[in-house]
This record gives structure tokens, C-alpha cells and sequence, in this order.
């Protein structure tokens, strides 16, 4: 932990009263809010920081407005930025150390000092303990939030005269004004406060709407890392960060297949990599790495092995579903023959593990794990397209048996990609399973989103046919729930996957039609959520100090291209 001075914060030219306050001790703690030290403000939020504790006040009015503050140009961290109506921290002082209690005496000190809210105005009865958070947010190099704040909720008629050292602003909103106000942000010039964003997120939707029965909990909701706008390395997106990662990878993987010796075989095995793919899997590890803070060259080699690996299965999968077309060009056995495809295939698996055994990246200690890991997951994507094979002949065909086919086709590699980035990041086993954890979350919601997108895109978006699905009678998550449902649209639907490839574009449109008709759209989506929704709250067991956004870009992207 740093601090810096007060003479050297004076000299920078900041507030002079601001710089008094970061003399303030506050009370450090561990990740269970367990008291273990105190420390000034100042050496608390410099450079790597300390947890420590804080307090966060939602203050609404009786018309159920809630009252935001634009925090003073003069603060010395997060300056100009909309917040909640008062934050800030509990002193290691007696009255203000005690859990709760303590900080809700600190919540009546800080409301007269920054809101000008008269002594004695404001009980301990007045104010609902909500929830805890455990949140990091970096402003810039200098200066950075690692805190576990205490959440209270206000609902009273007060009287504010704002500090103007503390408050540029306050404003009042309704839920509604809420919402279009913070959609704007910040193109509109306006910056939500990150510890903020973090509350509206995942917590003020629910209170906002039950402000007359709510209860607290004891919980610590641990949010992560959410920096501040215009952080270095914050700003870069998703699409952005994979075609950084990208050529790195795909060298090794172009170098390792042009090993081949005859020439057909060799085209035939780089096919599909000239004609394109996102990649996703193959930077995987290394953005795992990077989150974590620790990415090196054998996060390219494991990307390289695990991209050869999976287009190994795309080749095959493409004879067995007797699909012609991939990646909006023709499959590899049609661009030359299926007997050449098995071959190039079997070739490409066996190349993804001699990469990996010609790494002087891994470690040799850890590569036993790797390979383990990997002939793992070849087993069971293969069990898991065995099983989607049985199903186009078996009538029995239930949601779970389909949510087991994928977790093995589909999320095993994203789950596997994950893993390996915090394997060879030195990660604990705790932090390694969380990330296996949200890669299998990530895949599973991959997967779903992609049926959804064969019946709601273009074909020039799939790069595939529309509706093929459908016209090879795959047993969807959504065709299976409508096939469960009784009438004429079910049995309707049952007639055209029958039809197979002899169905016609109407029939298709019929059949996709009646998913949407039967709610089997909407099903499958709510449970592709439910996988979104468990792929973020593995993060959020990652360590706070991990740069989560591209990770959590990544979790988002499937539902976004839905959108």
C-alpha cells in the first residue's frame, strides 16, 4: 500500500480541504468485511490501494423521485461524475467501526457535512440497511476504489443546502427519467460514477419498484472490476481486443499446418482458416491471461491448439450433418471430397497436440494438465456429437438430454479455453474453476443464442443457410418444447421437420412461424439468460483486481448480436 503526502497533493494544486479529508483514517478489511487495520484515505486509494470500508446512500423522496449528485470538480478521486446522493466512509473511530451501525452514524455525519441535512434530521431508524458490495473501480493510474460498501436506502422529505466542495449538483429523478438519462451517458457529456453503475446495474431496478416493502440481506455481492470511463485499456472492445490477439495465433497455426508434406491434404486442412472465423476460442486463453494479469506465449500455442482442434470437428461435423456450406463458403468436402476432409480432419487433430508439445512457452510441469484437459474435452465434444446424432432418430428426445448434448459439443471447448488461461496464468485451483465455470456458462449461451440466430437471421449473417436447422429436423431446444405442446401448430411443425431437406423456404417460414407462435423463442432465450446470468457471476469470483471487461464483453456478445 502507497501514500502520498499532503504537502505533494497541496503541490499538485488540489483543494485544500480535500486534501485534509485524505487524512482521514478509514477501516480496512477483508473480502468478509472483517476488520484488519486502518489507513489514511489517501494511502487507501493511491496507486494499488486497500479494501476498505464504505457506505452508499439511495435517497428518495415520497413520490418515489431518487436523488443523484454530480460530485465536485474540486474532489480529488472521481471528480464530476453522477452519483448516488452520499458516499463515502465510515472513520476507524469507535462509533463508526461497529458493521452497520457504525456506518450508518457515519451516513448521518457525511449527510450534514455534504448535503447540508440539519443534525438531528436523519435517524438510524430512517435508514434500510439494503445489501453489501465488494467492487474495485481504477480512476486513472493515481487513484483507485477497492471497497466493500455498506448499501443503505433513504426514503424521507429532507431539506439540502449541498457543500459546494463536495457537490456541483442535484438532481431528482423518476425511474423513467432514470433510465433515459443514464441510456444517454456519456455521449451526452455526463459520467455515471462506477460504483453507481455497478447498484443500478444489478440491484436499483427491484428497490426502485418495491420502495414500500423492502428487506435487506447480509450478503456481499462481489462485483468486480468496473473502471471508470477512459481508463488505459478500458476502452477497447471486444471485436478490437481479438484482432489484437488474432495474428499471434493464427501464425502459429498456419506455420503448424504447413508442416503437411502433400499439398492437397495441406490445402484441404487450411481451408476453412482462409476462410475466415472469429476466433473466439483461439484468443480465449490469452484474454483469460491478460484478465488476470498474467498472458504469455503459451496462451498463443494453447489458443493454436484448441483453434486446429475445433475446426477438426467443424470438418467432420459438416460431413455428418451433410452441411455445404460454412463460414459462407463451400464445407471442406465439397471443396474437395469427403474422403479427403475425414483425412484433413484426423491430420488437424493430431497437429493441434503437436503444437502444444512443441511449446517452450508451457511450462513442463503444467503440460501433463494441458493435454489432460484437452483429450478431455476432444472425448467429450465427440460424446456430445454423438448424442446429437441419436437424436434425429430417437423420438424421446427431453431439454435435459439437449442441455447435456451441448454442454459436451459446444461449451466444453469455451469451458476448456477458460481453463487453460487461468492454468497458465498460475491462478488458484478456486480462481481456476470460476473460470471454467464461465466458460462453460459462456458456451452453453453461445450455443443456445446460435439455435435462436438460425431462425431469426439472414443468411448472410449465418453464413449459412437460414432455417437449416430446421430443414435437417434438429432437435432444438426450441423444437423440442414445441413438439411438447398440444395442437395444430405443434403437429404442423412435426410435418416439416419430417420433410427434411425437401422442405420448402414457406415451410421453413411456417415452421419458424409456429416456434415463435408456441413461446419456444422466448423459452430458449430465458434459458440462454439463465446461463448469461451464471456466466457473470463466475466472474465475479474472479480476484478484484482482474480487468474484467473484455471478459465481460465477451459474455454478453451471443445476446447482443440477438438483439
Amino acid at each position: 500500500m502507497s501514500s502520498v503526502g499532503s504537502d505533494d497533493l497541496l503541490a499538485a494544486g488540489l483543494d485544500a480541504a480535500q486534501v485534509e479529508m485524505m487524512s482521514e483514517r478509514v477501516i480496512l478489511v477483508d473480502e468478509h468485511d472483517q476488520r484488519i487495520g486502518s489507513a489514511s484515505k489517501s494511502a487507501s486509494h493511491h496507486l494499488e490501494g486497500a479494501l476498505h470500508r464504505a457506505f452508499s446512500v439511495l435517497i428518495f423522496d415520497t413520490r418515489g423521485r431518487m436523488l443523484m449528485q454530480k460530485r465536485a470538480a474540486e474532489k480529488i478521486t472521481f471528480p464530476g461524475v453522477w452519483a448516488n446522493a452520499c458516499c463515502s466512509h465510515p472513520l476507524d473511530v469507535e462509533d463508526e467501526s461497529n458493521g452497520f451501525a457504525g456506518s450508518i452514524n457515519a451516513v448521518i455525519r457525511k449527510m450534514e457535512q455534504e448535503l447540508g441535512v440539519e443534525a438531528g434530521a436523519v435517524d438510524a431508524g430512517d435508514l434500510q440497511a439494503m445489501t453489501r458490495m465488494l467492487y474495485m473501480s481504477r480512476m486513472n493510474e493515481q487513484w483507485v476504489e477497492k471497497e466493500l460498501d455498506h448499501i443503505f436506502i433513504l426514503q424521507k422529505e429532507l431539506e439540502y443546502a449541498p457543500n459546494p466542495k463536495e457537490i456541483d449538483e442535484l438532481r431528482w429523478f423518476s425511474a423513467d427519467e432514470w433510465r433515459v438519462f443514464s441510456a444517454a451517458c456519456p455521449e451526452n457529456g455526463e459520467v455515471i460514477a462506477p460504483w453507481f453503475q455497478l447498484i443500478a446495474d444489478n440491484l436499483l431496478a427491484d428497490w426502485w419498484a418495491n420502495l414500500d416493502t423492502l428487506h435487506g440481506d447480509d450478503r456481499i455481492h462481489r462485483f468486480g472490476r468496473h473502471d471508470l470511463l477512459g481508463v488505459a485499456g478500458m476502452n477497447e472492445g471486444l471485436g478490437d481486443a481479438i484482432s489484437r490477439c488474432r495474428p499471434a495465433v493464427e501464425e502459429k497455426i498456419m506455420t503448424a499446418l504447413s508442416l503437411t508434406q502433400v499439398e492437397r491434404l495441406r490445402k484441404a486442412m487450411t481451408h476453412l482458416f482462409k476462410g475466415g472465423g472469429k476466433r473466439l476460442r483461439a484468443t480465449l486463453p490469452r484474454l483469460v491471461g491478460e484478465a488476470l494479469g498474467n498472458a504469455h506465449e503459451g496462451h498463443d500455442d494453447v489458443g493454436a491448439a484448441l483453434e486446429v482442434i475445433h475446426n477438426f470437428t467443424l470438418v467432420h461435423d459438416d460431413i455428418m450433418d451433410d452441411d455445404d456450406i460454412r463460414r459462407g463458403g463451400p464445407a471442406v468436402h465439397i471443396a474437395y471430397d469427403q474422403a479427403t476432409a475425414i483425412n484433413a480432419g484426423d491430420a488437424m487433430l493430431a497437429v493441434g497436440f503437436e503444437i502444444l508439445a512443441g511449446s517452450s512457452a508451457i511450462a513442463v510441469d503444467v503440460l501433463g494438465d494441458v493435454v489432460l484437459a484437452i483429450s478431455r474435452m476432444v472425448r467429450q465434444v465427440s460424446e456430445g456429437q454423438q448424442l446429437d446424432i441419436a437424436f434425429e432418430n430417437e423420438e424421446a428426445v427431453g431439454s435435459d438430454e439437449y442441455l447435456q448434448m451441448i454442454e459436451g459439443k459446444t461449451a466444453m471447448m469455451f469451458q476448456t479455453a477458460a481453463h487453460l488461461g487461468a492454468l497458465l496464468s498460475g491462478a488458484s485451483s478456486k480462481v481456476i474453476q470460476s473460470a471454467r465455470s464461465w466458460g462453460r456458462e459462456v458456451g452453453m449461451c453461445f450455443q443456445l443464442i446460435d439455435d435462436l440466430l438460425d431462425v431469426v437471421s439472414d443468411d448472410e449473417t449465418l453464413g449459412k443457410p437460414h432455417g437449416s436447422d430446421i430443414r435437417q429436423g434438429k432437435k432444438t431446444l426450441m423444437v423440442l418444447h414445441a413438439l411438447e405442446q398440444q395442437g395444430a401448430l405443434a403437429d404442423t411443425l412435426a410435418g416439416i421437420l419430417a420433410k427434411g431437406e425437401s422442405a420448402s423456404e414457406q415451410q421453413v417460414a411456417t415452421a419458424i412461424s409456429a416456434l415463435d407462435e408456441l413461446g419456444s423463442m422466448t423459452f430458449a432465450r430465458n434459458i440462454a439468460e439463465q446461463h448469461h446470468k451464471a456466466a457473470h457471476e463466475a466472474l465475479s469470483e474472479f480476484p478484484l483486481e482482474s480487468d474484467l471487461s473484455i471478459l465481460r464483453q465477451l459474455t454478453d456478445y451471443q445476446l447482443t448480436r440477438l438483439s
